[in-house]
């Protein structure tokens, strides 16, 4: 492959494979109509609302946390707390072999 950077692509062949054409139909999706912008979003599914953030603290700090549940790993949560509030805590749980890492970010809230 040559030429310059950011260039024209050149379409590329290989023998044997070729690159399905995307459908038409995918390029014509309609409008939301008036009656489906209104509607509620979808529920978030219960297992999601178990996380981390909404584990309650202990007292004297030794506790351990339990273990995530995988279908909340790598997901954003925000911190459910009933206003008003100064602060917003964001986390997010990856998992790499047995170790769990949860990374909270805390954030002010501006006050008006």
């Amino acid at each position: 492959m040559s030429g310059p950077i950011g260039g024209e692509h050149e379409e590329v062949s290989v023998v044997g494979f070729e690159v399905p054409r995307s459908p038409d139909s995918s390029y014509n999706n309609p409008l939301p109509t008036v009656e489906e912008e209104a509607r509620d979003p979808p529920l978030v599914p219960p297992h999601l609302q178990h996380t981390l953030l909404s584990f309650p603290t202990s007292r004297d700090g030794l506790s351990s946390l339990p273990l995530p549940q995988n279908v909340t790993l790598n997901h954003l949560y925000i911190e459910s707390r009933e206003s008003p509030r100064s602060v917003v805590a964001l986390g997010i749980t990856h998992r790499y072999r047995s170790k769990y890492v949860t990374v909270v970010l805390y954030k002010p809230v501006q006050r008006r």
